[in-house]
């Protein structure tokens, strides 16, 4: 581990110039330097309730200067164990991070044995020669002394900025190269998304400008406790949250968690999440000045044009979709598609692509970027840099892909809704909650040109099934379940199976509206019905 320096050493000037002199016959040898990424990561940013609208300048830097995905989904819709899919290139039931706590293995002596030595940032600098730099939000346990303290520095940074535990904006604790660095509630010294910039800055000015680099900054924003800077704490006054279709109305043929919220909300209810709403929208305007930051460092020192910049999140939102206040975690739309905008070599401006991209796919994109072969890696993604460089021609892409969320809960009854008993988690003093320990489901997620069909089990005493026709619901108000052909039960019942034991390889097979697809009914279990809790299961 090295500490980054902020400044100038003159004795080694002579080295300085000598390597200066290589690198420009490199050039004039025509000998092209690998490209850098840039991955700027946030935190329970949506984009079907208007998470982006007032990302103006990340819009403009990065999608209208590339491409944006519209369709891109996260394989469990919450922080962690998105976090660790991101990282890992899997799926939650090979990376055995099930929620955000360290018994549902976040940030946990187990992760740090089993995964965390094989994330791509590890592939980056031991096999590509990439210099890493980490800032903000890692894992939401990490720092936690049960899991090595701040001290602990995951394996494959150079250059290590996290903040311990969850997102905070101030009066936080940050690991500095494994040494804690605390920090006050002062804007100029302490806002930490400014911080974040603040250090992103310095490391592309004092890096080694004779290897590629790779720079993660995963902020806190828009995540609570939503504390905007002091300069834009009156944006927005007359924002609410979008009253679209599924906004304050009851979700009755949906599960019970869904089923058991109020409907209408009351006043003060409305009221308190259009408040969130709106601070939401206000600490994204920091973002926003973040991105413009690094975009014009990389400008002004020439290597824009020779960098990657992605943009995305770890989760979506919701704020009183089926009268749910505030929260993810949920199998709808709001809470697992998420945006994803690319800009970089070799992209063209102005790009939209509607293929299916999931996270579990990013770490697979870096490394191709990087030119490691991913296929040497157990990743179950795959790159999408094919379709970003003209090249999507010559690619058969997925289908389908994976949603895991294992419900978490309290042993305990929650002390202002008694009559609920344990096993409920989230509650809101109207006793709605937003999760519980039978919240636990898998989905296929399919999009094609003839289907785009979310399918999903819940494991729970009845073994609720949900089905959506997107098409025509776009926002999921009528589950189709009871009224679809049994055959197409049957087989995306099939594919759910299949994908919930897959690794690597096997988790990108032709899904159920794939041409290639093979559907073998004698695969389907009997009468029992399917069984699909397999998360917890892995860390037995």
């Amino acid at each position: 581990m090295r500490t980054l320096r902020l400044y100038p050493r003159p004795l080694v000037n002579f080295i300085v110039i000598c390597v200066t002199l290589l690198a420009n016959n490199m050039v004039v040898l025509g000998i092209n330097r690998r490209p850098n990424i840039v991955l700027i990561l946030t935190d329970d940013l949506d984009v079907s309730i208007g998470g982006m609208i007032p990302l103006n300048k990340t819009k403009k830097l990065i999608g209208e200067a590339g491409i944006t995905f519209t369709n891109t989904f996260v394989a469990s819709p919450l922080c962690c164990p998105s976090r660790a899919s991101i990282l890992t290139g899997k799926y939650p039931h090979n990376h055995h991070v099930i929620n955000n706590t360290l018994e549902g293995n976040c940030s946990s002596l187990a992760w740090q044995k089993s995964q965390e030595g094989s994330t791509f940032p590890v592939l980056l600098q031991h096999y590509a020669g990439y210099q890493t730099f980490f800032a903000g939000k890692y894992l939401n346990e990490y720092g936690s002394t049960e899991a090595g303290g701040v001290e602990h520095v995951p394996p494959g940074w150079d250059y290590w900025f996290a903040l311990e535990r969850n997102s905070k904006y101030y009066n936080y604790t940050l690991s500095v190269n494994g040494k804690a660095q605390k920090h006050g509630q002062n804007y100029s010294e302490d806002y930490l998304t400014d911080v974040l910039a603040n250090r992103s800055l310095e490391f592309l000015q004092y890096k080694s400008n004779y290897r590629p680099f790779f720079m993660m900054v995963s902020t806190p924003a828009p995540h609570a406790p939503w504390t905007a800077a002091p300069q834009y704490e009156g944006r927005f006054a007359d924002v609410k949250a979008p009253r679209d279709p599924n906004f304050n109305v009851h979700g009755k043929d949906k599960h019970w968690l869904i089923r058991q919220a109020k409907t209408p909300m009351s006043n003060s209810s409305v009221q308190f999440l259009d408040d969130a709403y709106r601070k939401r929208w206000r600490t994204l305007l920091s973002v926003d000045d973040l991105v413009e930051k690094v975009v014009k460092k990389l400008e002004v020192r020439g290597e824009l044009e020779n960098t990657y910049i992605i943009f995305t999140s770890d989760n979506g939102y919701h704020t009183g979709q089926f009268s749910l206040p505030l929260d993810k975690r949920q199998l709808y739309e709001f809470d697992i598609r998420v945006p994803l905008l690319v800009r970089g070599p070799n992209i063209s401006p102005n790009q939209k692509s509607q293929m299916l991209v999931t996270n579990v796919d990013l770490g697979p994109t870096i490394l191709d970027i990087a030119g490691f072969d991913v296929n040497k890696t157990q990743m179950d993604g795959t790159s999408f840099l094919p379709l970003m460089n003209g090249k999507s021609q010559n690619v058969t892409w997925r289908t389908d892909m994976l949603v895991e969320y294992e419900g978490e809960s309290l042993n305990i009854s929650d002390p202002s809704c008694p009559l609920l008993g344990p096993g409920v988690w989230g509650c809101f003093p109207d006793c709605v909650c937003e999760d519980a320990i039978n919240n636990t489901y898998a989905c296929v997620r399919t999009l094609s040109s003839t289907a785009n069909l979310q399918y999903c089990e819940f494991d729970d005493n009845e073994v609720f099934v949900e089905v959506y026709n997107l098409t025509a619901d776009p926002f999921q108000l009528t589950n189709i379940a009871k009224t679809i052909d049994q055959e197409v039960l049957e087989k995306m019942n099939h594919r759910l199976m299949m994908l919930q034991s897959c690794s690597g390889p096997s988790c990108r097979t032709p899904g159920v509206y794939d041409s290639r697809y093979k559907f073998d009914p004698r695969m389907m279990f009997g009468s029992q019905g399917p069984r699909i809790s397999r998360l917890r299961q892995t860390l037995k």
